[in-house]
């Protein structure tokens, strides 16, 4: 069960040919992150999204809802 502030936000996850790892998603607009192990990039990527959806909560801003690639819970 999700907490009431919780959502999934999906994102997409690639390995880079430096060897990072590089999370983006189209249900956040400019969430992007980048770590060296895909545990790294997640976290990083969860800090964010919280950050982002916040801002976006603040104006108003849409998130999409057309794409599936990995759920991560923020809260």
């Amino acid at each position: 069960m999700f907490n009431v502030d919780e959502r999934i936000v999906r994102i997409h996850i690639e390995k880079l040919p430096e060897g990072v790892y590089l999370a983006t998603s189209e249900d956040v607009q400019g969430l992007v992150a980048q770590g060296r192990t895909i545990a790294e990039t997640l976290e990083i990527a969860r800090d964010v999204a919280r950050k982002l959806i916040e801002a976006q909560t603040d104006i108003h801003l849409p998130l999409a809802d057309d794409s599936f690639d990995y759920p991560l819970i923020v809260s």
